[in-house]
């Protein structure tokens, strides 16, 4: 298989690029990112592909500055919504499949069940962020034709909790759409949120003051190698020649939820930075973009079981320590 992905110099799209060069289903890895993919630039997409002929396109790319999309919800839309459309466009007329990667804050988290998001729930974003990423998605679905409910459950489990299978014999002959939602993506490269948390705590400590946490946001911590895993395994399922569809509305996170707050100070904890802390709310400051407060998605049948957030937040924040010491 030829295969594209889009934002790969970013924190998911590097994972997977990474990934799939070394996949042995993977003959050809097109790794794209600025300039030549520009999300700004309505024709970008349709040149890449159709220079490129891929057999799938994993779009990665976003605008993922949630504060800087509601400060400007028509870019956040290019960006997002309109982006995604293009390339889905570009998909179906090169006879491509793609997998776009999308977001729990589709939802507005306002549910008081603690149950989490199914692929089957409402969706009904709070922010400009959400908005435009939901976008994404029904531009996506209208390229390749999805608007049937059965899209939306056809990654959810049966009876025994197994994947399911094709619905028909030829459903995996023509280009398949899959939309993998997922949350609170941490790892390599750049400033995650757990990198941030450390350099808050190492500074009050220096400082002697107390950190303030935010315990009312409940999310699903994913770690992007994780979440780039469980990518490449629905991709290998399709490569293979009884492949199994990867067609459908995914939700892919690790296991596990909890608040910022639990989430930050395990990060201390494993770091060993021990300090004051106190949990605030989410309103003790004020910002842009208001996130789901009860952002947590349930996964649906994969090929692979992605672990625990905690185990895989450990071997991270270890990484960490380890980079810092040969410094």
């Amino acid at each position: 298989m030829r295969l594209a992905v889009t934002g790969a110099g970013g924190r998911l799209g590097s994972s997977i690029v990474g990934l799939l060069r070394q996949a042995e289903f993977a003959d050809e890895v097109l790794a794209w990112e600025l300039p030549d993919h520009d999300l700004d630039d309505p024709a970008s997409a349709g040149r890449l592909v159709a220079a490129g002929r891929p057999d799938v396109v994993i779009h990665c790319a976003a605008w993922t500055d949630v504060d800087g999309c509601a400060r400007d919800p028509e870019l956040a839309l290019r960006r997002n919504g309109l982006a995604t459309g293009e390339i889905a466009r570009a998909c179906v007329a090169a006879e491509a499949s793609m997998i776009m990667i999308s977001t729990n804050e589709v939802f507005d988290g306002l549910r008081t069940d603690r149950a989490p998001y199914s692929p089957a729930d409402a969706t009904n974003p709070g922010n400009a962020y959400g908005v435009a990423k939901l976008e994404g998605e029904r531009l996506a679905r209208a390229a390749f034709g999805e608007s049937g409910v059965g899209f939306v459950t056809a990654a959810m489990a049966d009876a025994r909790g197994e994947l399911r299978p094709p619905d028909a014999p030829g459903e995996n002959a023509g280009p398949q759409l899959a939309i993998v939602r997922t949350a609170w993506l941490f790892g390599p490269p750049g400033l995650d949120f757990p990198r941030k948390i450390l350099a808050a705590g190492r500074k009050a400590l220096a400082e002697g003051t107390e950190l303030l946490l935010v315990a009312d946001e409940f999310g699903c911590p994913t770690y992007a190698p994780d979440l780039a895993a469980a990518i490449v395994a629905l991709v290998e399922g399709a490569a293979r020649p009884a492949g199994r569809s990867f067609r459908g509305i995914h939700h892919v996170v690790n296991g596990g939820h909890v608040s910022r707050s639990g989430w930050a100070r395990l990060v201390l904890r494993f770091a060993g930075v021990d300090l004051p802390m106190r949990d605030v709310p989410l309103s003790t400051w004020p910002r842009p973009s208001t996130p789901p407060l009860w952002g947590v998605l349930q996964t649906t049948p994969l090929p692979i079981a992605l672990r625990h957030w905690h185990i895989a937040l450990e071997d991270y924040v270890t990484e960490l320590a380890a980079a810092e010491e040969k410094r």
